[in-house]
């Protein structure tokens, strides 16, 4: 006889049906685990065998084969145990074979019995849910896999419990969905004094979702700005939420098993080699750039990160996905990103003030932002300097317009961007102007005959490129939309226009 428990492998955020057979037969006592096993798969073994030995359960004296079907895919992680422990007991007549292979069965077993949480469980329920079937899960992710949909869930804390549910002495409460509700009150707007044109420019970047860079001294502000862009981002919609939970589970990376509405906000410290910003690795794991999908990713200091490192953000910043190959593994992740920077004009930073005057300018500014490769910043919107705070700025009164306010004019204008992009494109595919392209940019951002000349002039004397021409309209979009305009006029292109440098390494100041 061959007892049978469904589970899971991942690929990325794509989930692979796995078959784990158990058999035992005559022979020498040996307990085998085929099928292309991790290590932490093969030492399932020891936590199995301990487990069970935990309440009063010992493996016969027999040939134990354990095979993970099929056989030709890479098996990782931990959360074999309870589905092989579960075969294992099915095969041993201690549960039903039948009742378990209504589940998919995912979870990490310690030595004295208890299951404990494992990454994956909310696209494991998904699944599941798509299957028709139920999911057994550690009960510390019951929380996550209650938003999966409405089949059965199983979230045990123990082995011994889950024995005793299906031998009907014991019956698991079933989960509900759990909501990370964070009352940590977001930094607010009316802390920065002065900076008017960079609070403005990220005013814009939030509400279209556009990219954004920051050039000025440092101690001018750009990490406070950068800082308080989440306090004006509006929350996830539910499906956005659903997705972004489900790579921030693969990456174990849900507190305790809680789906949130943030806007994920990664800071990346320069040091952050390829693979920690894209993905990669000898697991292909996601890098910051997909944990920060549908939010903001801060790249501070933006010339110190390694030129390989900033230049592999190029494809994942056109295209909203990031693609990791590798020998074993060919993965894709989710990365539609809204990336915020921030560098200094040169290396010392001083480059425009009089009184540290940089001693080598202008080669210093050119040599440091030519580490910012041309295609690099043409992807990027807006462009911005942020010169130094004045004492006078500093000893002004606060803002009375205060992160609040400008929240509110950002969800109407999203809010209208969302209505204008759900009728003329693919479910999902646009719901910021930053993502519009094409005939449908042509069509939502053609400006007026003045803006048309002016943009079209702006282009031979800037020498922007075709991503840089549409990069401005759909800036032009964007103001007019928090206008509540329906077209986009001259002012709003000579705006857009403000916010774009010609080219890196022509650093001019203020």
């Amino acid at each position: 006889m061959v007892a049978r428990v469904n589970t899971v492998a991942f690929q990325g955020i794509d989930v692979l049906p796995i078959d784990v057979q158990v058999q035992m037969a005559s022979g020498l006592p040996a307990f085998t685990i085929v099928g292309l096993p991790d290590k932490a798969v093969a030492e399932s073994r020891e936590r199995v065998r301990a487990a069970l030995g935990s309440i009063g359960l010992s493996l016969p004296p027999k040939r134990i084969t354990v095979n993970l079907a099929p056989a030709d895919v890479l098996k990782e992680g931990s959360h074999f145990d309870l589905p092989i422990a579960l075969g294992l007991l099915a095969a041993m007549d201690v549960v039903a074979d039948d009742e378990i292979a209504a589940y998919t069965v995912l979870g990490e077993l310690a030595l004295d019995g208890r299951i404990s949480r494992v990454a994956g469980v909310l696209p494991a329920a998904i699944a599941a849910n798509g299957g028709g079937r139920g999911l057994i899960c550690p009960g510390s992710c019951g929380g996550e896999a209650a938003w999966a949909g409405t089949m059965e869930v199983l979230a045990a804390p123990d082995l011994l419990s889950l024995i005793n549910h299906f031998k009907g002495s014991q019956v698991l409460t079933p989960p509900q969905p759990a909501l990370d509700e964070d009352d940590t009150e977001p930094l607010d707007m009316k802390d920065i004094k002065g900076q008017e044109t960079a609070k403005r420019a990220l005013e814009v970047a939030a509400a279209g979702g556009h990219n954004l860079l920051m050039i000025g001294p440092p101690g001018a502000g750009k990490t406070m700005l950068a800082a308080r862009l989440p306090g004006l981002l509006p929350p996830l919609t539910p499906a956005e939420a659903l997705e972004v939970s489900m790579i921030h589970s693969i990456a174990g990376e849900l507190s305790g098993g809680k789906i949130s509405r943030r806007r994920p906000f990664r800071a990346v410290h320069h040091s952050a080699s390829l693979p920690a910003l894209v993905g990669g690795g000898q697991k292909a794991r996601a890098g910051e750039i997909s944990l920060a999908h549908m939010g903001v990713l801060f790249l501070d200091e933006l010339p110190e990160f390694s030129r390989a490192t900033l230049e592999s953000l190029r494809q994942p910043l056109e295209a909203g996905v990031v693609h990791v190959a590798r020998v074993n593994a060919h993965v894709t992740y989710p990365a539609r990103v809204q990336l915020v920077a921030a560098m200094n004009p040169c290396r010392c930073g001083y480059l425009d003030d009089p009184a540290q005057a940089c001693a080598q300018a202008p080669r210093c500014a050119s040599d440091y932002q030519a580490k910012i490769s041309g295609p690099l910043f043409d992807r990027i919107d807006l462009h911005i300097e942020v010169p130094a705070v004045s004492a006078a700025d500093l000893s002004l009164p606060p803002p009375a317009e205060g992160s609040a306010q400008i929240a509110a004019r950002i969800s109407a204008a999203r809010a209208l961007q969302t209505k204008r992009y759900s009728g003329i494109s693919e479910a999902g595919a646009m719901t910021t102007n930053a993502q519009a392209d094409g005939q449908i940019l042509e069509d939502v951002a053609q400006p007026d005959d003045r803006g048309a000349a002016m943009l079209t002039q702006a282009v031979d004397r800037m020498k922007l490129s075709a991503r840089g021409y549409h990069r401005v309209l759909r800036v032009a979009r964007t103001l007019a939309d928090l206008e509540a305009s329906p077209s986009v006029g001259h002012l709003h292109v000579a705006e857009a226009l403000s916010f774009r440098r010609i080219a890196p390494g022509n650093y001019t100041p203020a």
